[in-house]
């Protein structure tokens, strides 16, 4: 079993979850609010108020699914949340060594 993690932009969520919904047999995805900013190098600052404020609102994506859809997961992520601009996200991949459901303490495979 694999986590996928993304940082994405909130303005997309719309689109991420129907790409998501599009990928047969998606087991579901968890969002959480979140902040954060840039490398500073990475941007030009043109205003003061860009300056006194760092922080963008932005959303953690994280899926868990077999090794086999990673790869159409991921991509879904990228298409939908891409704008071409800086700060559109990051996405990446964890392993997961257990996995246990909370109803009946079951292993998940």
């Amino acid at each position: 079993m694999k986590e996928i993690r993304a940082i994405v932009r909130p303005s997309r969520l719309d689109r991420l979850r129907a790409a998501l919904r599009d990928i047969p047999n998606f087991p579901g995805v968890t969002i959480f609010k979140a902040e954060g900013f840039t490398a500073p190098a990475a941007v030009d600052k043109r205003t003061v108020k860009d300056e006194l404020t760092d922080f963008s609102d932005k959303l953690m994506v994280c899926v868990i699914v077999e090794e086999s859809m990673v790869e159409p997961v991921r991509e879904a992520i990228v298409s939908a949340c891409r704008t071409g601009q800086i700060g559109d996200g990051l996405v990446w991949t964890v392993d997961i060594g257990e996995m246990h459901r909370i109803r009946d303490g079951g292993a998940v495979s």
